[in-house]
């Protein structure tokens, strides 16, 4: 697999198709009237027609009172139009150049936050969508001698926890976000957890290496936590 090659210039059509993306999957156009609403991500992946059940109650085409696996095959396919949706406004967001946008403005953040030079900046957007070319990203990195081995080590811990961030969440989590919105909490606030996770569990592994270069020096190298 190869490196991708350098990102463009993020224009400002970059950060407005970025925010596009926050406005859309933030909730914030969930309640709002006529035409505005079809900024709300679940606004537009809708909802089923009804079917009247034999006991007088309506309900969608996977009825009621269903076990094992043809209940969890009816369940998949009820989650078919959220993924389908979602991971075509990200595919959009990306084309217009959000996705480098949204490196520019991460990039910053990187080195007083987990001590990860602004270099690792595209790997780590890459990792929010696919794990394998974030892998190759970072080894060409790391044989380029643009990371150390401890720099590596943290980049890695970033990207093991809750990889591919981007396409998961709004995949396999978008079966939570009708119930999301019922109980009033945003679709983005679950994801701004999953990346303190990330982010904690890098600075967890900082202090772990400090302690065991202070007890093990001649054995832990490759740059000061």
């Amino acid at each position: 697999m190869t490196v991708a090659s350098p990102p463009q210039k993020v224009s400002w059509g970059s950060y407005l198709a970025l925010m596009f993306a926050l406005v859309m999957f933030s909730g914030a156009f969930a309640k709002a009237p006529g035409a505005w609403s079809l900024l709300d991500f679940n606004t537009l992946t809708g909802s089923f027609g009804s079917l009247m059940a034999p006991n007088g109650k309506s309900t969608f085409f996977r009825g009621q009172g269903g076990a094992s696996a043809r209940d969890a095959l009816m369940y998949a396919m009820s989650l078919w139009p959220a993924i389908i949706v979602a991971l075509g406004i990200v595919s959009i967001v990306d084309g217009y150049g959000g996705l480098r946008a949204a490196e520019k403005l991460i990039t910053p953040l990187f080195k007083p936050l987990m001590n990860i030079p602004g270099i690792c900046g595209l790997a780590f957007i890459t990792s929010l969508q696919t794990t394998d070319g974030a892998a190759a990203m970072t080894r060409e990195l790391y044989d380029d001698g643009r990371i150390n081995d401890y720099e590596r080590t943290l980049f890695c811990q970033l990207q093991y926890s809750a990889n591919g961030t981007i396409t998961n969440y709004f995949g396999s989590g978008s079966a939570f976000f009708a119930s999301m919105g019922e109980a009033g909490v945003p679709i983005f606030v679950p994801l701004l957890a999953i990346f303190f996770c990330k982010f904690m569990g890098v600075n967890l592994l900082r202090l772990v290496i400090r302690l065991d270069q202070k007890r093990h020096p001649e054995i832990v190298q490759g740059g000061k936590s």
